[in-house]
């Protein structure tokens, strides 16, 4: 028994296929690109606008890495950055504050070819804080704001990860407001839920709900287009359900706040930098931000996903139900397979003590599948 071998005309259309997927999504503008654009500013404008904006730099020397990601020179070509929603009940977003959305992006700083990743909030995964323990992955952010957040990630997914930029909920709600609001197609039980949850939010960004009475194609403001991105009790209209449905969620509502953005004129775009920047916090220093923005006519999506790829819903004790992945070692192999090509990747030894671990307490383990050679 050996390991199927792809005939040369598999692997062409294996490539075909990959490269039809990416021509689809390249017209997608990628979150981390927004909150530059938007956010961050609007080329050398936005120069006169730091001081409406939060920098909160991350002590390096408290970054953990893995000894072996530390070392590697495939991950020196990429420029990796978290990206967190913050579930703020107040204007706050440091720790305490629980993240709604867990990104990843990934910058190839030669090609500027980018890539996103969305973790599930729920993955079960090491929260790597002084007690250390495992947990949701939306709790790092809880227990130790982004830097908590950022170690979480660089140690369970071996990533190299120094900066973060994070977003509340005003935030999201002001730039569609400020956009003019997007349209979405949206179900009778979305609506539904739109409205429950447009009652917390109202009450914790202090912004005037409006309720929603129709389904299909509905032009949304910011605080209906922010309820829909927290919905995740009922299937999306591609069917997609729980927290995979929420992050698809979000990422319908980022590309028509791209569509929206591209259509703007400089005083809707002077208007959402203004209104926003206070409630963004990010670790990139007013020179790191510029030289992003030189670049930014070249940055394009070229594929995105969430983590883990392969994964089971189930109750973890006391820790309720999670997203368990099956098993991390394997999703993190592909993990960098997918962000950074690499094919042969082997985890460090903690990701493996890690992956071990959640194998133990959950009894998941991925099976590779072995099958007959094809000559």
């Amino acid at each position: 028994m050996g390991k199927k071998k792809l005939t040369e005309q598999q692997k062409k259309q294996q490539r075909r296929k990959k490269q039809a997927r990416r021509r689809r999504r390249r017209k997608i503008l990628i979150f981390v690109e927004l909150v530059i654009l938007l956010v961050l500013g609007v080329g050398v404008y936005a120069a006169s606008k730091w001081d409406l904006l939060n920098v909160n730099p991350i002590d390096r020397e408290n970054v953990m890495m893995n000894e072996e990601v530390a070392g590697n020179k495939e991950l020196k070509a990429y420029t990796n950055i978290a990206l967190f929603g913050i579930d703020s009940r107040d204007e706050s977003l440091g720790d305490g504050n629980r993240s709604d959305t867990i990104m990843v992006a990934s910058i190839n700083n030669k090609t500027k070819e980018i890539k996103m990743v969305s973790v599930y909030r729920d993955t079960y995964l090491l929260i790597p804080k002084e007690d250390s323990t495992y947990d949701k992955a939306n709790l790092g952010y809880f227990y130790g704001g982004p830097e908590l957040a950022i170690n979480e990630l660089n140690r369970n997914l071996d990533l190299d990860i120094t900066d973060y930029v994070s977003v509340n909920f005003s935030a999201l709600i002001d730039t569609i407001d400020a956009l003019g609001g997007i349209d979405i197609e949206i179900t009778e039980k979305e609506c539904f839920y739109i409205n429950g949850y447009m009652t917390e939010t109202a009450v914790i960004t202090g912004k005037e709900k409006v309720e929603l009475y129709e389904s299909g194609l509905v032009h949304l403001n910011g605080m209906q287009a922010t309820a829909f991105c927290r919905i995740r009790y009922v299937p999306t209209v591609n069917g997609t359900n729980d927290d995979y449905g929420r992050t698809e969620r979000q990422r319908v509502v980022i590309s028509k706040i791209a569509e929206k953005a591209k259509e703007a004129d400089l005083a809707t775009l002077n208007k959402v930098v203004d209104e926003v920047l206070p409630n963004i916090s990010t670790s990139l220093t007013a020179g790191e931000i510029l030289g992003l923005l030189s670049g930014i006519a070249k940055y394009e999506l070229v594929d995105s996903a969430g983590f883990p790829f392969e994964k089971v819903g189930m109750g973890m004790g006391s820790k309720g139900d999670c997203v368990v992945p099956v098993d991390l070692e394997y999703n993190v192999e592909e993990l960098h397979r997918f962000l950074f090509g690499a094919e042969d990747y082997t985890v460090s030894g903690v990701v493996k003590e890690i992956s071990d671990r959640i194998i133990e307490v959950s009894g998941q383990k991925h099976t590779k599948v072995e099958t007959d050679g094809v000559n």
